[in-house]
């Protein structure tokens, strides 16, 4: 272990969650920002949201084309809308793409004509349970199209002759994702994932990108252990195109965590990784207990986003989901009110401190080995008895530092013993770094 350095790396990483302090408002404007692009799997909105992106921190585009075959599945036409609307028999525009995203159904084949009320109903979908909410609706791998509207507005329509335009078009282009690296002074790597498809929902798709933007942000800033890799690409077909892509370095993936959902004021959510305990499990267990937040920890299940692809059996990688409200338990989700009021900038901020706190623990977190472990080394003569000033700090730091020379056996994380001793993970690791100053403790290889 290299005292110095990792003295200091250990400083700026226990600062980190620092760094997301009065940050709400900001990711909220990038919420803001991004909101009205209509984004799908492929296309100008995915391009246009990863140049938002990039206006913050640096990010790298892959365009890969329509067709190319990525495991099981192909790369799909892109899509390209130029507008899309219905005439009532009046003549006047009731639904309009250019007046809400969610109102064509996303991924729509071209179509013009006249249509009866009684044949178009047959296209359009609203919630008749919501009935003020327009829905989300997709149709990536069938050629056909269709409208969302609210089902007041559905209700309201006259029987007559309807004229429709969808003028989109899906033909050869490509897929397009996006990565921002951030090399750390190791090879292995942290891996960070946000869905970019969805169009105008705030909670499902915006709030992910913000937090891991804002995230990747904050790590820039400082000596990193490890090397982060952010992920943002469209949902399911976009990070099995990534898997594909990128299928040689994923064994350096230490550690992962897909963010979504993370802006509503709904209880945390962590679903484990198909794995069930690792680290990154425990880490994000121990903050959100330590956090004294409601919460539920949830086993892994291959259903919900991104996560699932990741941890596929084939890959089994160490990533973990990371939400407020899940997907579907929240009246909003898939809905036009999933909007930027769902949204509120405390809840992102509160979100971004809890995954700045992980990620803190995953730089620090290490194996040690005592290099004194025949009985307890002398620390009154080596000044570790006098570091802090105040009685119980000081009673406290002791104790620290017993901890992690008892268990510093090659075989326990700092985490492990903060969990065992039920102090704090920043105490023992100043006590972990005290003791490595004093040449009592070295960290394990591997």
């Amino acid at each position: 272990m290299e005292k110095s350095s990792d003295a200091a790396q250990a400083r700026d990483a226990a600062s980190l969650p620092e760094a997301g302090r009065g940050t709400g408002a900001a990711m909220h404007a990038l919420c803001t920002e991004l909101f009205p692009l209509l984004r799908s799997i492929t296309g100008k909105g995915v391009r246009d949201t990863l140049a938002g992106i990039g206006r913050h921190i640096p990010l790298t585009m892959t365009e890969v084309p329509s067709g190319t075959a990525v495991f099981d599945w192909t790369v799909p036409p892109e899509w390209t809308v130029r507008e899309a609307w219905i005439k009532d028999p009046a003549g006047d525009r009731i639904v309009d793409v250019a007046r809400h995203t969610l109102h064509l159904v996303n991924y729509s084949a071209p179509f013009k004509g006249r249509l009866p009320l009684s044949e178009l109903r047959k296209r359009l979908f609203s919630l008749p349970d919501r009935p003020g909410w327009i829905p989300y609706r997709t149709q990536y791998f069938k050629e056909d199209w269709g409208f969302c509207l609210s089902h007041n507005q559905l209700q309201s329509l006259r029987e007559g002759e309807y004229e429709v335009c969808v003028d989109t078009t899906l033909a050869p282009g490509s897929l397009t994702f996006g990565e921002c690296v951030l090399p750390g002074r190791s090879s292995e790597e942290v891996l960070i994932s946000a869905h970019v498809c969805h169009p105008s929902l705030a909670n499902d798709n915006l709030s992910g990108i913000a937090v891991a933007t804002f995230l990747a942000k904050a790590l820039a800033a400082v000596d990193r252990r490890f090397t982060y890799r952010f992920v943002f690409a469209p949902s399911t077909i976009g990070v099995i195109t990534w898997l594909a892509q990128r299928e040689a370095m994923t064994a350096r993936i230490r550690h992962g965590l897909v963010l979504s959902g993370v802006g509503d004021p709904g209880a945390y959510n962590y679903k484990r990784s198909r794995r069930g305990n690792a680290e990154i499990d425990d880490i994000m267990s121990h903050v959100l207990k330590e956090s004294g937040l409601q919460h539920n920890i949830n086993p892994f299940i291959p259903y919900g986003y991104d996560e699932r692809q990741y941890c596929s059996p084939g890959f089994d990688l160490p990533v973990g989901c990371f939400s407020r409200s899940t997907y579907g338990s929240y009246p909003q989700y898939h809905t036009s009110a999933d909007n930027l009021e769902l949204v509120r900038p405390e809840c992102l901020e509160q979100s971004l401190d809890l995954v700045l706190q992980a990620f803190s623990i995953v730089e620090r977190d290490l194996r040690l080995r005592n290099l004194n472990p025949k009985c307890e080394p002398q620390l009154g003569r080596r000044g570790l008895y006098s570091l802090v000033g105040g009685h119980n700090e000081s009673q406290k730091l002791q104790l620290a530092m017993l901890w992690v020379l008892n268990k510093s056996d090659g075989q326990h994380t700092l985490l492990d013993i903060a969990q065992e001793s039920g102090l704090s993970f920043d105490l023992i690791s100043s006590a972990s770094n005290a003791l490595s100053q004093a040449e009592l403790v070295t960290a394990t290889v591997g």
